[in-house]
């Protein structure tokens, strides 16, 4: 017979082990959550990048549908679905049918010639759908992709040459291929040799503008000076003008060979070969092929910049803009906030006064993103940009240069925003470190700087990366703040060049959460856009991934170096 201890043991034990079922399954419910989240971005992005068959579809006489008068379309079959609710309501004159029809979505491409690149077509006016093997896709430069049969190649000097000639394909792959390298020499020279030359004109016009006020504030300025000036710009300015019409002479080119294709409604168009980006045959192709354009679309989209309202293209900038306001986030929030949490844990005298800054550090971990970026709009970039800029820049005025919004700025806000994600983590870290570890340091003579040095803060290291890998995933995913001081849909120079003095902290960038943003809300084409937005979703994540592995990888180094610690 069981003692009663025994019976009342038993029933707490069997009264609790419904809520470790109901945590379990609470624990199976979010990570199932993670896992179809991930694996929807993982599907749908990479499916941006794959290169789907090109269906020419033709529809039945009887159907109310066409494109441009034609019964005939082409394009890549994008979903099928059955036909909302709505759509019915408007179609049927009495009441709904039990029988759901259903809708193919097509990206038709050729916007240019239809004004829309997506159709909704009913199922049911579908007569037939071939895949022909000429159907052939082209990535331009403007208005997206072209799906069209090729018919010919006028190229200058050499007169027509038609699809059916044997040496049409290896033609026209050479010539695309030359058109996108005089592409990549355009931009060398206008961007880099241009550039280059545009920055010394602008120092050289702020040192004019200085002169020109010294004389009218009634200085001496020596000729020789003057002459000296003058000489440089105009010699700038003569090298600037040959490397435009050398530039120039470049872009003429791209236009002297053109493609003739016909689009499925018959209609045939031209199009200049400068105009082309890349072209493959979708219905031709083996899936090795279909896996090398895959990896190759890849490549583009993480080293190409981004075209077309950001639709097309790669993100490049918003990359490196991204990588680099973090970095520039964790340079500012690392030391500040361990000095803020090694001074309140180790030096300040526990009271009143430090238990209300910790709550006021606690809280600030609360307050919505929105208000830091008012915050750094109004304090960094107003008032500490402007006093900057009427320091040490007032002859660029009224023309702003640290007043105004830049990745500094941007990084600065994002730093006070994480601060006391940094700041708690560093103060559990320190309190973690053993208590013999101090007091066996003091034994030996050291002074408390000298054991926090040497002693403690080591010890704690692993910690203070903990909080700087929270702080970098949280600031790497803001975006709000970010609107307010500095990120933009399309800058035209990065932060880092090879420009003096190299690194630029009063330029604008481009983020991968503003670019996502601006993908899904502000977009032109909404349905375009799509595929790059997941694209660009598991960019950022597989970033931030990448950024805190980084830093998993330093801070269990540097645990099983300090193996004493708690963490």
């Amino acid at each position: 017979m069981q003692s009663f201890p025994d019976r009342a043991k038993k029933v707490r034990q069997t009264a609790g082990e419904p809520y470790v079922w109901f945590t379990g399954m609470g624990l199976m419910v979010g990570l199932l959550m993670v896992i179809f989240l991930l694996g929807l971005i993982v599907v749908n992005g990479f499916q941006a990048f794959w290169p789907k068959r090109v269906a020419q579809v033709m529809l039945k006489e009887t159907s109310p549908v066409d494109v441009k008068g034609s019964k005939v379309i082409a394009g890549e079959i994008i979903k099928k679905r059955q036909k909302t609710l709505r759509a019915l309501t408007r179609e049927q004159d009495g009441g709904a049918s039990d029988a759901r029809p259903t809708e193919w979505q097509l990206f038709l491409g050729n916007k240019d010639a239809y004004g829309f690149s997506f159709r909704y077509f009913d199922f049911d006016d579908i007569a037939q759908v071939t895949y022909p093997d000429a159907m052939m896709v082209i990535e331009r430069l403007e208005y997206g992709d072209a799906i069209a049969l090729p018919a010919a190649l006028d190229i200058q000097g050499e007169g027509t040459l038609p699809t059916a000639e044997p040496r049409f394909k290896d033609r026209l792959h050479h010539l695309v291929t030359e058109v996108n390298q005089r592409w990549q020499t355009i931009k060398n020279i206008e961007k880099f040799d241009i550039g280059a030359i545009n920055a010394r004109l602008s120092k050289l016009r702020l040192q004019q503008s200085a002169l020109d006020r010294a004389r009218r504030e009634g200085a001496t300025v020596s000729d020789a000076r003057q002459q000296a000036l003058n000489e440089t710009m105009t010699a700038l300015n003569q090298s600037n003008e040959e490397l435009r019409l050398q530039a120039r002479a470049l872009r003429s080119k791209q236009n002297d060979h053109t493609l003739v294709y016909r689009l499925p409604t018959g209609e045939e168009r031209r199009l200049p070969l400068g105009q082309v980006v890349h072209y493959y045959y979708p219905n031709t192709m083996t899936f090795w092929q279909r896996v090398g354009l895959l990896w190759h679309n890849i490549r583009v989209f993480l080293a190409h910049e981004p075209r077309e309202a950001n639709t097309e293209g790669g993100v490049f900038p918003a990359i490196f803009g991204t990588c680099v306001m973090t970095i520039l986030m964790s340079l500012a929030v690392t030391p500040f906030g361990v000095v803020a949490a090694i001074y309140l844990r180790e030096y300040a005298k526990q009271g009143f006064v430090v238990r209300a800054v910790r709550i006021a550090v606690n809280n600030l971990a609360g307050v919505p993103s929105i208000v830091f970026g008012v915050f750094g709009l109004g304090f960094f970039v107003y008032l500490v940009g402007g006093t900057i800029d009427e320091l040490f820049f007032h002859l660029a005025l009224p023309t702003p240069t640290f007043g105004t919004g830049g990745v500094l700025w941007a990084s600065l806000t994002l730093a006070l925003m994480t601060v006391p994600v940094v700041i708690v983590a560093t103060e559990e870290a320190l309190a973690a470190v053993p208590r013999g570890m101090r007091e066996g340091s003091l034994a030996c003579g050291a002074s408390k700087w000298q054991t926090m040095q040497r002693i403690v803060i080591p010890a704690a290291a692993p910690g203070i990366l903990t909080g700087l890998i929270l702080a970098m995933a949280r600031g790497a995913g803001e975006v709000a703040p970010l609107m307010l001081v500095g990120v933009v849909k399309l800058a035209p120079s990065l932060p880092v060049d090879s420009i003096f003095p190299f690194v630029h902290l009063e330029r604008k960038f481009m983020h991968l959460g503003f670019h996502i943003y601006d993908l899904g809300f502000q977009s032109p084409d909404s349905e375009a856009a799509i595929p790059m937005v997941f694209a660009t979703t598991l960019l950022l994540i597989s970033l931030v991934v990448l950024m805190n592995l980084g830093a998993i990888f330093i801070r269990e180094r540097l645990r099983r170096k300090y193996a004493t610690g708690a963490f």
